[in-house]
Order: C-alpha cells, then sequence, then structure tokens
C-alpha cells in the first residue's frame, strides 16, 4: 500500500498537506509544527493498550508524510508529480518512529501533557475549534474527534466556544449545530463514556495506570468535567422541556415536589 493509500485510510485523504493540517505552500517551519501538532494528538502514550497497535500504526503514516514534506527534494517531486518516492530510505516500515519523534522533539509523556495544559483554553485551541466548525459544518461528532486534546466531558466547553464565535458574527449558524438533537448529543456521550470505562478496564486488568501514565493522569482530572457535563444537560433538559429519561435519577427539584405531594 502506497503512503498515499496509507493515508487516505488512516486520515481520509491521500493528501499529504492534508494530514498534517497545512496549506500546500507552507514553509518547512510550519510543516514541522504541523508534525508536533498532530504527532501530540495522535501520538501512541496517549491511548490505552488496547488501542495501542491502531495509534502506533497512524503515528507510523504521520511519520512518514513529515519525513516526505520536510525533505526539499521529496516535497519537490510530490508537488510536481503527486507521487511519493516509496523505496526512499526515510520511508522504511523497520524505523522506528517514535524514537525519531524523540530524536525530533526530545519530548516526554509529561510534556505531553504540559502541551494539553497549555492548548486548552488557548488563542490556538479557539482557532482549531473554529476551523473544524467550518470544515465539518456544525458536526459535532467529527468535531469532537478532530479537535486535539479534548473528550466528551469537553463538550460543554468547546460548544460554549462556538456558540460565542456565532453570536459575535464571527462563526455562521449552521444547522447541524445549533438544531442538533439532544438523543445525538446523548449517544456520543454513551460512545465515549464506553470507551473510557473499556480503556479503564484494561489498565486494571494490566496493572496501568503510575505517575507516567498520560491516560491516568488525565482520568484523575476529569471528575469536575464530568459534573460539569451534567450540568450542561441539565440545562439542556430545562430549556427544552424534556422529561427525565425513563428509570433515570429525578431531579432535586421533582424530588422535593413529589415529596410535598405525599
Amino acid at each position: 500500500m502506497s503512503l498515499q493509500q496509507q493515508c487516505e485510510a488512516v486520515f481520509g485523504t491521500a493528501d499529504l498537506y492534508g494530514a498534517l493540517g497545512v496549506r500546500r505552500d507552507a514553509s518547512p517551519q510550519e510543516i514541522r509544527r504541523g508534525y508536533h501538532r498532530a504527532s501530540l494528538r495522535l501520538h501512541p502514550d496517549r491511548v490505552p493498550p488496547a488501542q495501542k497497535e491502531e495509534a502506533t500504526h497512524r503515528f507510523q503514516v504521520l511519520g512518514k508524510v513529515y519525513a516526505v514534506l520536510s525533505d526539499a527534494n521529496q516535497r519537490a517531486v510530490y508537488d510536481q508529480t503527486g507521487t511519493v518516492d516509496e523505496e526512499a530510505e526515510a520511508l522504511r516500515d523497520d524505523r522506528d518512529w517514535l524514537e525519531y519523534w524523540r530524536l525530533l522533539f526530545k519530548l516526554t509523556v509529561k510534556d505531553i501533557e504540559d502541551f494539553q495544559k497549555n492548548y486548552k483554553n488557548s488563542e490556538e485551541e479557539l482557532a482549531d475549534v473554529k476551523a473544524a466548525y467550518l470544515n465539518f459544518q456544525g458536526d459535532m461528532d467529527r468535531i469532537m474527534e478532530s479537535v486535539m486534546c479534548v473528550d466528551y466531558t469537553d463538550e460543554p466547553r468547546i460548544r460554549e466556544m462556538i456558540q460565542q464565535a456565532i453570536d459575535a458574527g464571527e462563526l455562521p449558524s449552521y444547522k447541524a449545530f445549533v438544531k442538533e438533537s439532544k438523543q445525538k448529543m446523548m449517544s456520543r456521550r454513551k460512545r465515549a463514556e464506553k470507551e473510557a470505562k473499556e480503556a479503564k478496564k484494561t489498565q486494571e486488568e494490566l496493572g496501568l495506570g503510575g505517575e507516567n501514565d498520560l491516560q491516568a493522569l488525565i482520568q484523575r482530572r476529569s471528575k469536575d468535567r464530568e459534573r460539569q457535563m451534567d450540568d450542561f444537560l441539565a440545562q439542556l433538559e430545562a430549556k427544552y422541556g424534556n422529561n427525565a429519561k425513563k428509570g433515570g435519577k429525578k431531579t432535586a427539584a421533582k424530588k422535593r415536589k413529589a415529596e410535598g405531594t405525599t
């Protein structure tokens, strides 16, 4: 399978520049930054063991893309012909792309976590959220999948960023966003919760979760964001007048009302 075919399978585009999220006229510095950002998002240390193999493959493909675009000669050939020299030494399958990445950026798992802290609520994140909103025309499923360093508990924050930009006239009001059904929101949350539970179970079975495990560190910080998500869904219920899910827990207000009538 050619590199472009691998890109299509992994990133949904055969365009190497698209895989890195940069323009075709990007400077070498922009190419490097694009690889840096994408590699932090796709780094295998960010996923639970069950997803490690797939994440490693994606990371390898990303490394090959950068190897081509960071080499002036290979990039020129690609720009002129639209093809890649698959026989190039830099693209060999047995290359250790994780080691290549470490040597290139000299980063650790802690560096990745620090990046996440600094990225969230930054101007860079806002720009990425706006770009994803425009690119996917308000589809929150795709937006949440594409924006770096977010999980389902970040959704209230991401939605608020988008809504503020819409109110300010900085983004168009796509129907997919403003008219998204509560059922679709809940389906997205359930999928994410199921994946998180499976990841946690796998970690416990393998005895993972130490101080150097990035997923464990992120997981310990998720409680407050989960409460925020609950509040967000409660506000939706209040706004649209939906009844609580059958068999679910009563809200405090309903409980007090019921007690008052008994």
